[in-house]
């Protein structure tokens, strides 16, 4: 029940999948949104579910790895080309790369800017460093691009497969 089978993922690992794949087609938005509002109330009530979201995404993340890290993945279909393995594990090591990256520099971003925030079991504020902020900001900006890029390469590679292969992959995701 909790293991994945040779050929599919099992329920948690679809779930971590899917949810944080609904999250990020509201959260990456936002921040494109974010940047282009005005300092007001409407930011600061989209900035506030942003972070929440944000965190969510962080915890989300490392539940993911930890439940990775403890159960096997479905064997990988049959190569068509030297190296799509490797590009397929890769792609996938840099999407967490990339959500972890972009859930601490966010946090870090806002911490540095002298704010406190709310870890749902614990809050934190440290000495606010502006320098950190902007560095920290940059970062965000950066890895979010870079996680846009990644979905990018991950949907084309199952269209890849589903149209010019004729494997249905996807199926490992939702059956």
């Amino acid at each position: 029940m909790m293991d994945n089978t040779i050929h599919q993922y099992n329920w948690l690992a679809k779930f971590f999948h899917w949810f944080t794949f609904l999250i990020l087609i509201f959260q990456i938005p936002m921040g494109f949104i974010l940047v282009r509002l005005d300092f007001s109330d409407l930011r600061i009530t989209i900035e506030n579910v942003h972070v929440i979201v944000g965190i969510t995404v962080f915890y989300l993340t490392i539940f993911r790895l930890i439940f990775k890290f403890f159960s096997k993945s479905p064997k990988l279909m049959p190569a068509s080309f030297v190296g799509q393995k490797l590009i397929a594990k890769l792609n996938h090591i840099f999407l967490y790369v990339a959500l972890l990256t972009i859930t601490t520099s966010g946090i870090f971003k806002k911490l540095f800017n002298g704010e406190k925030l709310n870890f749902f079991f614990f809050k934190v504020r440290i000495e606010d460093n502006f320098a950190l902020a902007d560095q920290f900001y940059n970062i965000h900006i950066i890895s979010n691009y870079t996680l846009i890029v990644l979905i990018s390469l991950h949907l084309l590679a199952v269209l890849f497969h589903q149209i010019f292969l004729k494997e249905n992959i996807l199926k490992r995701m939702t059956k």
